[in-house]
């Protein structure tokens, strides 16, 4: 029996990266029933222009303003199950995968898998500390191996990130959340969990989707087969105020969701002290998280 994947790539004037995205998925080996579903997100770039000339068997879907990660990719979600997608392939659109990537979709032949997600490598040149590798080295620096939450400081973070590929991530095995930047879901989690928290916006919404799919019993596996590289932080800076804003508002949103109740309270003193003595732009999303104000709270420098 065949199944439909398809691909959701939501953008943000990222004409050129989003471009260089679909010549990789197209340049790979997939099944015949694979579409792919552009959600840009208002962009003024030429984005849509460009994606039509170059790749019109391409379903794009331009909004008329930034929805957001989750926003954007909710739109997009929803048109590829209405058009009987069988597994959704999220992207991010600063990505390029190998030709082996579409193995990922082999996950869903284990037992209970609701969600994968592929090996993900720095793309050469955008490693954190470029200056400590070589140039053969480039293009081997891990993004994400598998994904580790820290439940007493509600931090998630990314299995070998820095770590020069040795092999020491080659084995198939569950994980605590896939990375947005390369998920791929069963429309039987979508059935039973629903879609992204659009509170969220951007960032740690994959967090919480995951977890969310772990209440209902799914497992999440990490596949190092399917291999991405990944233009880091291409739509936001990390480190950036924007980053800032949105780490700290949905960190708290996350922790006060599923944290142990030691963690609750020491997230609680933390906000007090970061409410008095940090930066105005994480003092505005400690306020915005107190008073409910999610979804998009921050834009071009921009607080509401």
């Amino acid at each position: 029996m065949n199944t439909m994947t398809c691909v959701i790539i939501v953008t943000w004037n990222g004409k050129n990266q989003v471009t260089e995205c679909l010549q990789s998925i197209y340049s790979a080996k997939h099944d015949k029933d694979m579409h792919v579903f552009i959600v840009d997100n208002g962009s003024v770039d030429g984005t849509t222009n460009a994606v039509r000339k170059k790749f019109p068997q391409v379903t794009l879907i331009p909004l008329p303003k930034n929805l957001g990660f989750t926003g954007g990719n909710n739109v997009g979600i929803k048109q590829a199950l209405r058009n009987g997608a069988d597994y959704i392939w999220l992207l991010n659109n600063d990505t390029k995968i190998e030709s082996n990537a579409f193995s990922i979709t082999g996950a869903f032949t284990y037992p209970r898998v609701g969600i994968a997600g592929s090996k993900i490598y720095f793309a050469p040149g955008y490693e954190y500390h470029l200056d400590n590798y070589t140039k053969n080295q480039q293009g081997k620096v891990l993004w994400y191996a598998g994904g580790l939450i820290d439940w007493d400081n509600m931090y998630s973070s990314h299995r070998g990130v820095d770590e020069i590929d040795h092999g020491q991530y080659n084995a198939i095995g569950k994980t605590e959340f896939i990375t947005g930047c390369s998920m791929m879901i069963s429309k039987e989690v979508f059935e039973k969990i629903g879609f992204f928290d659009e509170r969220f916006y951007l960032y740690l919404e994959d967090v919480d989707f995951c977890l969310r799919a772990k209440q209902m019993g799914y497992k999440l596996l990490y596949v190092p087969q399917s291999i991405i590289w990944h233009n880091n932080a291409g739509s936001s800076a990390v480190g950036s105020q924007l980053h800032q804003y949105y780490m700290t508002r949905n960190r708290m949103l996350l922790g006060f969701r599923y944290a142990p109740v030691r963690t609750k309270v020491a997230l609680l003193r933390e906000a007090m002290r970061s409410f008095v003595t940090g930066p105005s732009v994480v003092k505005h999303a400690i306020k915005d998280w107190f008073l409910g104000r999610y979804g998009k709270q921050y834009s071009d420098g921009t607080l509401r």
